[in-house]
């Protein structure tokens, strides 16, 4: 079975899918630094490939990706693309209020973009469920991984570090540079720990700044992490424990 995009689609199509389904999937990344080695879509990348694979394997349709997330932080280096939260609540309301009136509803959205997106998918996401009546579901690969990470031997979730870079070479090798994978690991902060992996997460969330990602930069190129131990054999493994669990929660909200 192939992937059904919506974008591909006639309307009497979508009509014909709504009478017997009313799943959607909506990808959701960024567009934005991934040092030296990873393109600026990585996230997006990540989470069209996995809504494209859910979708074969369930017959869920799947939205055009929303490319663009908020990144404030990653304005230091050239290329990256920052829209303001608010405008991305927008967004994604306007989405999926405009499938809902034409019969979807149930929404799975994929976070690419980790705790950063989260912040902003969660508002749209319960306006959504209280004004349209309808269910949201945030899927979010970096809180997924905890049953495989540390089997894989995976340091804690950075940037455009191993895990990323794992996936990043088993689906789209051909945009991925290993040769400039620099590592950089950030000191420990005994009062808050950011990794969802991790028992000790305490969701204390420390924004970063321009001027900590330009001096990531001149050390790292921008990654947070050891991305020089990625591979795509590690990126395999990760990969098909992610496309099962969505599949899980996909199934999960059939009619």
């Amino acid at each position: 079975m192939s992937a059904l995009l919506l974008q591909e689609m006639k309307w009497p199509e979508v009509k014909d899918y709504l009478a017997k389904d009313d799943r959607v999937i909506i990808p959701v990344g960024s567009t934005e630094q991934h040092g030296c080695w990873l393109p600026m879509g990585t996230d997006t990348f990540t989470a069209i490939s996995l809504a494209e694979d859910a979708s074969e394997k369930t017959g869920v349709m799947v939205t055009p990706p929303n490319w663009f997330g908020w990144s404030p932080h990653h304005m230091a280096l050239p290329g990256t693309i920052s829209i303001r939260p608010e405008i991305l609540i927008e967004l994604l309301y306007d989405e999926i209020e405009s499938l809902a009136k034409h019969g979807f509803k149930n929404f799975i959205t994929i976070n690419g973009h980790r705790i950063v997106n989260l912040i902003w998918m969660q508002i749209a996401a319960e306006r959504a469920q209280r004004k349209l009546g309808v269910k949201v579901v945030i899927f979010d690969p970096a809180y997924m991984q905890k049953e495989i990470a540390d089997k894989l031997g995976f340091g804690a979730i950075g940037h455009a570090e191993e895990s990323e870079g794992s996936e990043m070479m088993y689906k789209y090798s051909d945009l991925v540079d290993i040769s400039k994978a620099r590592d950089y690991v950030l000191g420990e902060a005994k009062l808050y720990h950011i990794d969802p992996r991790d028992r000790r997460d305490t969701l204390c969330y420390v924004p970063s700044t321009e001027e900590v990602t330009r001096k990531i930069a001149e050390i790292s190129g921008g990654s947070i992490g050891h991305p020089s131990q990625a591979s795509a054999e590690k990126g395999k493994k990760l990969y098909e424990h992610l496309v099962s669990r969505l599949v899980e929660v996909i199934e999960q909200l059939k009619k």
